[in-house]
């Protein structure tokens, strides 16, 4: 995600949402939650986010996600001190924008290095 967003954009409503998945992939949901907060907390510490920009950002990485999943993500990241949201006026609506804190940057560099090991296990051959 880099500059600002086209607002101009809309959310496809039709996209397949986490809790869409049936339960068979309800371990892959699982899994997939912790990349998930990894990628928006990665993002957050580049440059203040917004949910739209996120949902769309995610959906380029095949995570398709509905508000009423991202947000609850995001409230989490937040309630736990890793981000912190202010809004902002943009073109004559109010937006909430989140920024990685201190903390957030510190548990993102430690999942890096944690991240960059367990990588490196999974496709060694």
């Amino acid at each position: 995600m880099t500059g600002t967003p086209d607002c101009r954009m809309h959310y496809n409503r039709n996209a397949i949402t986490v809790s869409d998945m049936d339960s068979s992939n309800d371990s892959q949901q699982y899994l997939y939650s912790g990349l998930i907060r990894l990628h928006i907390l990665h993002h957050a510490s580049k440059e203040p986010i917004f949910g739209l920009g996120m949902i769309e950002e995610l959906a380029r990485h095949g995570y398709r996600l509905s508000p009423g999943t991202l947000y609850p993500i995001m409230h989490g990241l937040e309630k736990k001190g890793l981000l912190r949201s202010k809004e902002q006026r943009v073109g004559g609506k109010i937006r909430r924008v989140y920024s990685a804190t201190p903390s957030g940057r510190k548990a993102l560099d430690s999942a890096k290095e944690r991240v960059r090991e367990l990588f490196g296990e999974l496709f060694e051959d």
